[in-house]
């Protein structure tokens, strides 16, 4: 794991995901949801690396 990985934002995980920011927050505020999503302040932050596992564990199936 890169230890100097950056945090992204929603919009940027978004992006990522290939999903719209609107949907992305209807997934984190959903508690059955296991997006790796981590609360600064009052945004929402992620790493990639993160983002990958669970994509790779199929949770991400689930939502």
């Amino acid at each position: 794991m890169n230890l100097q990985e950056n945090y992204i934002n929603l919009e940027e995980a978004a992006v990522y995901l290939g999903i719209k920011p609107a949907t992305l927050r209807s997934w984190i505020k959903d508690p059955d949801n296991e997006v790796p999503a981590h609360k600064v302040g009052r945004m929402w932050k992620f790493k990639r690396s993160e983002i990958d596992e669970w994509i790779n564990s199929g949770k991400s199936a689930i939502v």
